[in-house]
């Protein structure tokens, strides 16, 4: 009887349990169906009876992107006229064009950057050279993504530039056939100090880990002592790529990293698949903050694994997938559609976009708040706000007079005058700018404009502010007075003061002139304090093992080791 009353009263609480389900499923049919009707209303009324005529897609588009911007910053819509851009950014890395990066500069449009091998090379165009007219369409008038477009086009597509050249004094005509213009994942590998062999991996796109499975198979004819993979500044990309990254150093089955949302069916883990090319050489990988989402994958895998020794800053945090799903009329949208998690089980996800704050504000998770958890050999690894390296280095900022040179355009266009007045120079690794050439910088800016504020005056102004509100500024007036003219005069020696760092950012510009992009990396080796770190760390086996073994100072991850850091300016161009 028991046994029979207990059969009735779970078929009861299970006929209870689906009611339940349907009703709410019910319920929220019926709430997208009263949205949904409520919204078509809302923007027919609009339509009908505003004052104005209105741009009806431009309208909408507003609507979901509002929408959309109370999820997540990574859930996104893509109309029609959006997707070659959304392609280029998120998946591929190939497009019609000169392979040159311009800028504009006070309506001027300027060359920044050529890249080896393709047209603009090939002509002979010059970063620092004046974009004048494309196929005789005048660009005074146009901004930086007019500019691009006119500059794109299908390959084998003709194109004819009018610029101009500093110290040249007429315009010059470039003809030029546009090409496909493939941008590399892998922007530079190559042998450093101590035989390590580097590789900087920019971002995720297609064919990333085949790129870099070559950079690898090559550096490893040099026989190296230890291999560094570059993910600093890296934004991510590909999961599947970085799965295959890790493959590279790590066994075969092994687990690198799973994906678990609220579709049962889109949770999926990641194994390697293949038979490792290099399981064994010490690795080192570099971050920093804004190291994100793939690039956490690989360091975050790596590290919980015990195969990688991490140096830098802590990364991004960004441990949510996305994946997209065709809308009518060619349109695309990109939904978050999980949070991943790696090896550990842990996830790094640093922003809890779930539980948004009324005025759209969201919280970074409290360092009270994060999990242990723990890597196959026993080290201690944390949950909640991205991948904290083993080795920190404290990443320190140039200098306020660095940056306004370097924001101004000051030493980028000393680049371009030191390149019309010298025919060659160094090699970038043995390259340094003489004191005589900084020298001709200072004379070169002299009567430029690079004014600026450092946080001194702005305390002693807000100082001024609150005493004249109390009016009491004429009993400090004359202390004020007094280390204002000091402040002025300490502000005025920052140029010779910050002369080596300085130096550093010109000797870097000047390198590419004549080296391009890979003379840019090669010039700033010698001052890159990750980089020397990793290399020092590599030739000493038994630290690394420490390391690896949570032993020692290294017991516990994020725990700093080194308080200095090389800091570079981003670096904001169009590619074309």
């Amino acid at each position: 009887m028991l046994t029979k009353n207990l059969r009735k009263t779970g078929l009861a609480a299970g006929i209870l349990s689906l009611v339940l389900v349907l009703w709410s499923f019910n319920e929220d049919l019926f709430q997208i169906s009263k949205n949904l009707d409520v919204f078509a209303s809302l923007y027919k009324e609009i339509n009908t009876n505003y004052v104005d005529d209105i741009n009806t897609s431009r309208l909408v588009k507003t609507g979901i992107d509002a929408m959309l911007d109370d999820l997540d910053p990574y859930t996104e819509y893509i109309p029609e006229s959006g997707i070659e851009d959304y392609k280029l950014k998120y998946v591929s890395t190939q497009y019609g064009g000169i392979g040159a990066s311009i800028f504009t500069k006070e309506r001027r449009v300027l060359v920044s950057e050529v890249a080896v091998g393709f047209p603009a090379q090939k002509a002979d165009i010059h970063a620092g050279d004046e974009l004048l007219k494309i196929n005789d369409i005048d660009l005074s008038n146009k901004t930086g993504d007019d500019v691009s477009q006119l500059l794109k086009g299908p390959k084998g597509a003709p194109i004819k530039l009018l610029i101009r050249r500093e110290n040249v004094a007429q315009p010059i005509q470039k003809s030029l056939i546009r090409e496909e213009i493939k941008q590399p994942n892998v922007s530079y590998y190559g042998m450093v100090k101590g035989n390590m062999g580097y590789i900087k991996l920019d971002r995720f796109l297609e064919n990333s880990a085949e790129e870099v499975t070559d950079a690898l198979i090559a550096l490893k004819k040099n026989n190296p002592s230890g291999i560094i993979l570059d993910l600093r500044s890296n934004g991510g990309g590909i999961l599947q790529d970085a799965v295959k990254i890790v493959n590279l150093f790590i066994a075969k089955d092994v687990e690198v990293v799973s994906q678990k949302g609220k579709v049962l069916e889109k949770n999926y883990t990641y194994r390697t698949n293949n038979t490792p090319i290099e399981p064994n050489l010490p690795l080192v990988v570099l971050v920093n903050s804004h190291s994100a989402s793939a690039s956490e994958i690989v360091a975050g895998s790596l590290q919980d694994l015990d195969r990688a020794v991490i140096i830098g800053q802590r990364s991004y945090g960004k441990g949510l997938v996305q994946q997209t799903f065709n809308l009518p009329y060619n349109s695309l949208v990109k939904i978050t559609i999980a949070k991943y998690y790696t090896p550990s089980g842990r996830c790094i996800q640093a922003l809890d976009y779930t539980h948004r704050h009324n005025d759209g504000s969201v919280d970074k998770v409290a360092d009270s708040l994060m999990h242990e958890f723990k890597t196959k050999d026993g080290r201690s690894v944390y949950d909640g706000s991205g991948i904290y390296p083993d080795v920190f280095i404290k990443q320190d900022r140039f200098a306020n007079i660095t940056q306004i040179l370097v924001g101004k355009l000051l030493v980028f266009d000393y680049a371009t005058h030191y390149r019309d007045t010298h025919q060659k120079i160094d090699a970038p690794m043995l390259f340094k700018l003489s004191d005589a050439d900084y020298n001709d910088f200072l004379k070169f800016i002299a009567n430029k404009d690079y004014k600026y504020s450092n946080k001194s005056e702005k305390l002693l102004n807000d100082l001024k502010t609150e005493a004249d509100k109390d009016k009491e500024f004429t009993t400090i007036k004359t202390e004020y007075d007094a280390l204002k003219a000091k402040l002025a005069t300490a502000k005025a020696k920052d140029i010779e003061l910050h002369k080596e760092e300085i130096k550093q950012v010109l000797e870097n510009e000047i390198a590419s002139r004549y080296y391009y992009e890979k003379g840019r990396y090669e010039c700033n080796f010698k001052y890159d304090i990750e980089l020397s770190r990793a290399v020092q760390l590599m030739q000493d086996k038994n630290q690394v093992a420490a390391i690896l073994k949570g032993q020692g100072n290294y017991k516990t991850i994020g725990k700093p080791v080194v308080t200095m850091a090389s800091a570079k300016p981003e670096d904001k161009n169009q590619d074309n």
